[in-house]
């Protein structure tokens, strides 16, 4: 194992944590909030140290690692990752323990969303700035972890080759900082005319600010207590919900429509599943009665993007429903979680295609995977096919260990869903009631476990230990 090697992007992994730092120290001295400024300080030199020590142990370190080792990486950078995000929430002003500090940090990098304070708006103003960035900060974290790692054609179960990605490679050093750049880019961009949008509609700055790396990111982490009180103006809901987009469809579909509009029309996989939202928005406008079709459409939009926060509650009869679009996630190179449309895609033709066989044996079908060059084979039907009985299994885990530490059936069983999909647990779905301090340390910590697993597959999890197992 190359441990040398792993440290060194590890150490590279602090640095983001060490600007952000610093960025925190600047705005608690310009406005006087001195109350945790000395978490930030502490934050900010444990960071640049480890990220210096990191270097220190890689000097002259083979940095071309394996794909096994690639995935222990990103197992060990969310871990450590959250442990440095979680130092300020550890020593700040409001006495939080270190499990309730660790969980809140993981449930900002995974972007699910997940808080253990009541009441968010009593909280200092650097904190609240503190959770948003760490939500933007896992969202580059995942991008770029998919188009870098991921993409690797030898173990391809997330299914990254299956649709438009301009940078694909066979290894995580082929171009790693030109794409590294690009994505920071587009992602920086994005959440920029975010953030611009929400200003514009008459949103405060710091609430505006706070919103948009929450948003671009998929995440849930508010300014205040309910989104309903910063989106208050139609124009604000409308510019919410296609933000919801943005997180929603590929990375490189906005880079297309800039810089070589002619590849917008290989976004086959982008195309079928916004039109997917508005035809499934149509359909629960006319299902639910009294309700608008842009509530609708935000619900709808917030689900599939896995973030989950929402000014409009659905009746009860239809909670199941918004949970099930959490489950179909969107574009495979978004920021969005869930199983991704495109595996169920394939299992869904590949079913019906075995049916259409068995009725007729001589037919011949159509297995190209959404009207492009590449066609339904074996190894994809397998990986998509495993990477459902891996998000069932974890279903069952988790709402077992829930259940177990107090919670009734139908809350553990919802709640383990939105977990595995690191989407919030709001009232979109009938779980805002549950209040994640009173939990028992078990249940947080299995929580925690599998809000990470959720963003890098439990399939990832079953290699690392299928690998070290055949080393021993």
């Amino acid at each position: 194992m190359n441990f040398k090697g792993i440290s060194y992007y590890l150490g590279l992994s602090c640095w983001p944590i060490f600007i952000l730092s610093f960025v925190n120290i600047l705005y608690s001295s310009y406005f006087d909030h001195y109350l945790n400024l000395d978490s930030y300080l502490l934050t900010l030199f444990i960071s640049i140290f480890f990220a210096f020590l990191f270097h220190f142990i890689s000097k002259n370190a083979d940095k071309n690692i394996k794909f096994y080792e690639q995935l222990l990486l990103i197992l060990a950078v969310y871990i450590f990752t959250s442990l440095l995000i979680s130092i300020p929430y550890y020593f700040s002003y409001y006495k939080i323990s270190f499990v309730d500090s660790f969980f809140e940090a993981v449930s900002g990098l995974t972007t699910t969303g997940f808080t253990i304070f009541a009441n968010v708006k009593f909280l200092d103003p650097t904190l609240l700035i503190w959770r948003s960035t760490s939500h933007w900060i896992g969202g580059l974290f995942f991008l770029t972890f998919l188009i870098l790692i991921f993409s690797n054609f030898k173990n391809n179960y997330k299914l990254t080759h299956l649709v438009y990605n301009p940078d694909k490679a066979n290894n995580i050093f082929k171009e790693t900082k030109k794409i590294i750049i690009k994505v920071f880019f587009i992602y920086s961009f994005l959440t920029g005319i975010i953030f611009i949008l929400f200003n514009f509609s008459g949103i405060r700055l710091f609430n505006s600010l706070n919103l948009a790396m929450t948003v671009s990111s998929a995440g849930a982490f508010l300014p205040t207590n309910s989104l309903s009180d910063i989106i208050k103006l139609t124009s604000q809901e409308i510019i919410l919900s296609l933000s919801f987009i943005f997180s929603v469809l590929n990375i490189y579909f906005f880079y297309n429509c800039f810089s070589n509009f002619n590849n917008v029309k290989r976004h086959y996989e982008d195309v079928i599943v916004l039109g997917g939202i508005f035809l499934f928005s149509i359909i629960l406008f006319f299902s639910i009665k009294g309700s608008s079709f842009l509530n609708i459409f935000l619900n709808v939009a917030s689900s599939v993007s896995n973030s989950g926060i929402s000014t409009y509650d659905p009746p009860e009869n239809f909670y199941l429903l918004f949970i099930f679009l959490t489950i179909v996630g969107g574009s495979l190179i978004s920021n969005s979680a869930g199983i991704k449309f495109i595996r169920i895609y394939i299992l869904f033709k590949s079913t019906i295609a075995e049916l259409f066989k068995l009725a007729t044996p001589n037919i011949v079908i159509n297995q190209k995977i959404l009207n492009t060059e590449h066609k339904i084979n074996n190894e994809n039907l397998n990986s998509s096919f495993l990477i459902f009985i891996c998000f069932f299994i974890s279903i069952f885990i988790l709402s077992s260990i829930l259940a177990a530490g107090g919670l009734n059936f139908e809350n553990s069983f919802k709640l383990s869903i939105l977990t595995i999909t690191n989407t919030v647990n709001s009232s979109l779905y009938g779980l805002d009631e549950i209040i994640f301090l009173n939990l028992l340390t078990s249940s947080k910590l299995a929580i925690i476990l599998f809000m990470v697993l959720g963003r890098i597959e439990l399939l990832s999890l079953f290699l690392i230990i299928k690998k070290i197992i055949n080393r021993n």
